[in-house]
């Protein structure tokens, strides 16, 4: 109904019930006397406003949806005289809102979407435009509300609004559209629609989110001189804008600025502050500021918790991390964790090589109903391309399509370089040009893994060629792709390229940064070129770059490795001089340095210093002292660091336990080696080369016989890569031992196998065969020695004429010369 006729009797005589559409009686009337007033006022259709929440679930596919629909204003609500206008028209339709937004959505932006608006009744109700433009722009859509706004205002019956502007204002804020943002600034004041608080807010969260931190400020000033007070949301979106890009001082300021102003902060306020140094890289001065909210009374939410986890993973303390992240899952928490929370420690296991939990914890997200989003995602891709499981990298990767979501350049630069980790570099490639067809352009992160994809394989011409590629489409090479191709160089030997890629960062303007020298210094050092690794450190001080832990990290172990012992602790003794505080690294590597130069009590003091400082000795430090220990006898002292070991949870590699089993042999406590084989077992410690000769020596002064033949059939499948030597002391220990048939057929799999046989192997061969006094078979592999092409020795030669003429009798001795002067024959060497 358009109007409503009431009736009222209302008595004169009670002045308080008049309406206040009654006029004023002029003169005093009687008490008796009644009179009836009509009042007309249109009907206010409050339900055409209320949002309702529509569900559809599909059981076939299992998918359901959840919407919120808005009936607004319809044909029974307009006007008569629209009313009237479009009953007579077969082409109008008396649709709603949302199903107005729908149908908009259906067609391209370049469609007639003005023709569809047309037929739509509720458009001659003016209520229903602001509604309209606040659905289309929650839908993020800014083409199709563009065309809807630009219709809009062609309408005779409407009236321009400031939340109109306000929210487009804020639709292309979210679309990094700043221009237009501002041009429809100017356009409302034109339409004589004065700007308030909140559009003065939103286009300083436009500029914010754009990094333009000065405009916002100065945004600021003209609302100060437009006499319009800042809110605590202005405060807050100013705080944002400083804090977004990298300025914390700044956001600090303005936060001062708003409680000298009476503005106090809200939890809001305190979690941009957080995230202003979150960006800004002051973790610690994060903390600092969370200890400071409880100890005002400041409860928390789930995104300062989420906050506070990014900043202990950078500051390394994962601990404290998986502790909020536990305390958040607990029952009672009043801060459950959200997407982002277990997308933080994905992100965090997957720094820690912990590649279980990060799977573990994308499974419990799930479990728990969170739907992940790209970043989540992402984050797992980018924990199997640490490992380079590109298989399992691949297959999120496809997830993600079928989900719905569309990967992004994040995706795609996680799975290229997943393939570049497990040497294909040729597959990378195949991503990075999907990448392209996708209409994703390569960023300066995406070239540089594929050039590290190249380097790390070997090509380096091909890595080359993709700097090019990269100055080609406008991305200017930086200082992470310089270092990717100077590891390139150092790992693959090229000496000559490493100085023209730092003559091609200097010709570029590029300037080095620590890690930049660091990577140089460790190029020359792979190389073998001390003087120049010296010379690249001494420009890098002359030029006021800093070093780190990591460039005396790498000088000192490049020292160990040249055996330049006493250069890498001067090296150590300049670093404690410049107050450079000692990583796990530069640790282990001076006890190698002090351990090489016999210095044993010297590399036991850093060891405890190592301990004492806070670091736990890793997997290397301890088999450096495993080793010390050994060279100098003390072999107690050896099993005893190997205990400790276990005890501080570090679990011990194949090269730990091959150092303690030669202390445990030269010990003389070959039965030590064996139990310890057997814990190699039940950890999946992997059997080299070395843990097998060891364990070969040890059952050879045990006489275990079926240890050697268990290790025999658990080496048959890697005859054709265990070392020469291996194999020899393994047919010695055979032969020595009086089992030659074993021996042989132990030969005969070797040879099979496709290893390589050396003259040594059959010097052992024979040795053993003539001690047997298998004289026979020692002929016939003489005669395999000489088809191979090898020439036998003289000795092997005279060993068995002296054995005929000894042991065989003359008829045997004169058949075995016969056969031995005709093998020299067939060798080329003159019969005596």
């Amino acid at each position: 109904m358009a109007t409503l006729l009431e009736l009222f009797n209302l008595n004169y005589l009670n002045d308080s019930a008049l309406s206040p559409y009654s006029p004023k009686p002029a003169n005093k009337i009687s008490n008796n006397r009644r009179r009836t007033l009509v009042v007309c006022k249109k009907a206010k259709n409050e339900e055409a406003w209320v949002e309702k929440k529509v569900g559809f679930v599909d059981y076939d596919k299992g998918k359901s949806r959840v919407s919120v629909q808005v009936v607004g204003l319809q044909k029974d609500d307009i006007p008569k005289r629209y009313r009237m206008r479009v009953e007579g028209d077969k082409w109008q339709r008396d649709w709603s809102i949302s199903e107005v937004v729908q149908m908009i959505l259906k067609l391209k932006h370049w469609d007639d979407i003005e023709g569809l608006l047309n037929r739509w009744v509720g458009r001659f109700a003016r209520k229903n435009f602001p509604v309209l433009i606040k659905e289309i722009t929650r839908t993020g859509s800014l083409e199709h509300s563009v065309h809807v706004f630009n219709w809009m205002k062609n309408q005779k019956n409407y009236t321009a609004r400031n939340d109109i502007y306000n929210m487009m204002i804020r639709l292309h804020a979210r679309h990094s559209r700043i221009d237009q943002a501002r041009g429809f600034f100017f356009e409302m004041q034109k339409w004589r629609c004065k700007p308030d608080v909140e559009t003065y807010n939103a286009l300083i969260n436009a500029h914010g989110r754009n990094g333009q931190w000065r405009w916002a400020l100065n945004i600021m000033e003209d609302m100060l001189r437009a006499a319009i007070p800042p809110s605590r949301s202005t405060y807050n979106n100013l705080i944002n804008a400083c804090g977004s890009s990298g300025n914390w001082r700044e956001a600090l300021k303005v936060c001062k600025k708003m409680t000298e102003n009476g503005v106090g902060p809200d939890l809001v306020t305190h979690n941009i502050v957080l995230s202003a140094y979150k960006t800004g890289l002051q973790y610690s001065k994060a903390l600092s500021y969370f200890e400071l909210m409880k100890a005002t009374n400041i409860r928390p939410d789930t995104t300062t918790l989420n906050i506070m986890m990014y900043c202990l993973v950078k500051l390394g303390e994962y601990g404290k991390a998986v502790e909020i992240f536990n305390s958040m899952r607990e029952k009672r928490s009043d801060c459950r964790p959200d997407i982002v929370t277990f997308t933080t420690m994905i992100h965090a296991y997957s720094i820690q090589g912990q590649l279980e939990n990060c799977k573990a914890v994308f499974n419990t997200m799930l479990a728990e109903g969170f739907k992940p989003n790209i970043v989540s995602y992402n984050a797992l891709i980018g924990a199997y391309a640490s490992f380079g499981m590109n298989k399992e990298a691949q297959r999120v990767f496809n997830e993600i399509k079928q989900k719905g979501l569309r990967p992004d350049i994040v995706s795609y630069t996680s799975l290229l370089n997943a393939y570049g980790r497990s040497h294909q570099p040729e597959k990378a490639r195949e991503i990075f040009d999907k990448m392209k067809q996708n209409n994703w352009k390569p960023n300066s992160v995406s070239y540089n893994a594929l050039i590290d994809s190249y380097g790390s394989n070997g090509m380096l011409t091909e890595a080359a060629e993709v700097l090019r590629e990269m100055e080609k489409d406008g991305i200017r090479p930086n200082v992470v792709s310089i270092c990717t191709l100077l590891a390139a160089c150092g790992s693959n030997g090229q000496r000559a390229k490493i100085d023209s890629i730092l003559s091609l960062a200097e010709s570029r303007g590029i300037v080095l940064n620590t890690v930049a020298y660091n990577s140089a210094i460790g190029s020359y050092m792979n190389v073998g070129e001390y003087d120049k690794a010296l010379n690249m450190y001494r420009t890098m001080r002359k030029k006021n770059v800093k070093p780190d832990s990591v460039t005396f990290n790498v000088l000192i172990s490049g020292c160990c490795k040249m055996s330049k012992y006493v250069e890498a602790l001067d090296f150590l003794d300049e670093m404690m001089i410049l107050h450079i505080p000692l990583s796990r690294e530069v640790y282990s590597s001076a006890i190698c340095a002090y351990i090489k130069q016999g210095l044993l009590a010297e590399a036991e003091s850093v060891f405890t210093k190592m301990k004492m400082t806070g670091f736990y000795p890793d997997v290397i430090a301890y088999t450096t002292m495993i080793h010390a220990y050994n060279i100098a006898e003390k072999w107690d002292k050896a099993y005893e660091l190997f205990q400790e070991m276990k005890m501080n949870n570090v679990k011990p590699d194949s090269i730990a336990c091959a150092a303690l089993m030669r202390a445990f042999n030269g010990g003389c406590q070959p039965a030590k080696v064996l139990v310890l084989a057997e814990y190699m077992r039940e950890k999946n410690i992997p059997f080299t080369d070395a843990i097998c000769f060891e364990m070969v020596s040890a059952c050879s002064m045990l006489r275990e016989w079926k240890a050697i033949i268990e290790l025999i059939k658990m080496m048959e499948p890697s005859y054709h890569v265990v070392s020469v030597g291996l194999l020899n002391q393994i047919l010695h220990f055979l032969g020595k031992s009086g089992k030659t048939e074993t021996m042989m057929k132990v030969f005969y799999k070797i040879v099979a196998s496709g290893a390589d046989i050396s003259l040594c192997t059959y010097e052992i061969l024979l040795k053993n065969l003539l001690a047997a006094g298998n004289w026979r078979k020692y002929v016939e592999v003489l005669e395999w020695i000489v088809e191979g092409g090898i020439h036998p020795s003289s000795e092997m030669y005279s060993n068995i004429f002296t054995f005929a003429q000894r042991s065989c009798g003359a008829e045997y001795a004169s058949a075995i010369q016969e056969r031995i002067e005709t093998l020299k024959r067939k060798s080329g060497i003159k019969p005596l």
